[in-house]
């Protein structure tokens, strides 16, 4: 409980009318024998009333609140929270309310001062913004009420129990309206290449256009229709897709809002999203982390949701990549033949390790390095040199590009091809490599 603003302004002045009074007779001016008596008085009332306000505002009810959150939060994107109080106060008064939101997350709007009027209740909102994924807890929310002459103000815990998860931004698009997927993934910089050839998979029969080769016809069925007949062919289904996910302390680099982890992180639930809608199964495998996660490749729309919920509360870790134990488990759960994709942040001392690692699964499955790229490594490599400072920049950042890239240069030598991307367009990039590997049926 605290004094609110108008008891400290009475006690003020009764604080500055008592050093008037002492001040006047030391300056010969003479004061009336009354005042002093008067003050003992004011002084003696104003203590009493403030006992019993304060008394009185112990004993006034609480508010009772109702939260309204949205079960899944999207990570770095603004969404409302909605507080109704239902009050049986027979008076009006303000009051003010401040929400306890997770230490993760950004707010506006909040404390707000709201009005209270009888037999009516108040719903009000404000904004959280989350910066990191997880399961995350609203314990409770404070209100403060004046009490019933204004002398105090009282801040009360109102436990308020409350439970959100923040995916990974590519929640969005769960559920969302979107006019076509093909639209939206060119919007992202996505390109489709056109098919080399024929199709993979025999879809149907129809009649032959313009524009169709000879080699799609069908004789047979050609001869009994006595028209030229067609074979129409689609890419492959029923593929399975893995992703191996660095969760080590490289992916921890932070490029914007997002972390590399969190980039890979959107970029693998993006192509997830696409593989599915091509009748793909898809599963993720974790290694570094704090304890590694295996999801094995499903089909269907459902298997979106899985992947969610499987991996939205993971985060990078200090641990150091071991390849060599990914490679290990993902053999030892993956039998059948996959496109892996492993998403890491590469390093030149990685060489042996990493090539013991990616041989053993290059032999069982279709595989695909992708190597995140830092963002500034760019910046510091377009940047005009001035001096020597910026002389020994550029040529630290030009010499590891160059070890960077040779590494590259020697997987892609012994058959193992890599994506250096930049974590912003990681997604549209590995979009692109699977839909372009799956006309030309590479995969």
């Amino acid at each position: 409980m605290k004094p609110s603003r108008a008891l400290l302004a009475l006690v003020a002045g009764l604080f500055g009318l008592a050093l008037l009074l002492g001040a006047l007779p030391a300056l010969g001016i003479d004061v009336p024998a009354q005042l002093g008596p008067l003050w003992w008085s004011l002084l003696c009332a104003l203590v009493l009333l403030a006992l019993l306000d304060a008394l009185w505002l112990h004993r006034q009810g609480s508010p009772r609140l109702e939260r309204q959150l949205p079960g899944n939060l999207a990570l770095g994107r603004w969404s409302e929270v909605r507080l109704t109080l239902h009050h049986p106060y027979e008076r009006a008064l303000e009051v003010g309310v401040f929400d306890q939101v997770p230490a993760a997350m950004e707010l506006e709007a909040l404390p707000q001062r709201v009005a209270l009027h009888p037999g009516e209740r108040t719903e009000f909102g404000y904004r959280v913004r989350p910066l990191k994924r997880g399961h995350f807890h609203f314990p409770a929310c404070e209100v403060t009420l004046p009490s019933p002459l204004g002398l105090w103000n009282q801040r009360r815990i109102l436990d308020l129990p409350g439970e959100a998860r923040v995916y990974p931004d590519f929640a969005r698009l769960y559920g969302a309206q979107l006019k076509a997927v093909d639209d939206w993934l060119s919007q992202l910089g996505v390109r489709q290449r056109p098919r080399r050839g024929l199709g993979l998979e025999f879809h149907q029969l129809r009649e032959f256009r313009d524009g169709d080769t000879l080699r799609q016809i069908d004789w047979k069925a050609t001869a009994r229709k006595r028209t030229p007949i067609a074979r129409e062919y689609q890419d492959e289904r029923d593929q399975q897709i893995v992703f191996l996910l660095d969760c080590g302390r490289r992916m921890r680099s932070q490029d914007g809002d997002l972390s590399h982890f969190d980039h890979a992180l959107n970029a693998s639930l993006l192509l997830s999203y696409v593989a599915l809608r091509q009748g793909d199964a898809v599963g993720m495998a974790t290694f570094a982390a704090e304890r590694d996660r295996y999801l094995a490749p499903v089909k269907g729309p459902a298997q979106l949701s899985v992947l969610l919920n499987g991996v939205y509360d993971l985060d990078s870790t200090l641990r150091p990549a071991d390849y060599s134990a990914a490679a290990d488990i993902l053999l030892a759960r993956q039998r059948r033949r996959a496109l892996v994709v492993l998403v890491s942040n590469l390093r030149d001392e990685d060489d042996v390790e990493l090539f013991n690692a990616v041989k053993r699964l290059g032999r069982q499955h279709r595989l695909l390095v992708v190597s995140l790229r830092e963002e500034i490594l760019d910046s510091l490599r377009h940047t005009p040199v001035q001096g020597f400072d910026d002389a020994l920049a550029y040529c630290g950042t030009v010499d590891y590009l160059n070890a960077r890239g040779s590494l590259h240069e020697r997987l892609a030598a012994h058959g193992v091809p890599v994506l250096d991307a930049r974590p912003s367009e990681l997604g549209p990039q590995l979009v692109s490599r699977y839909l372009a590997w799956k006309k030309a049926g590479a995969l």
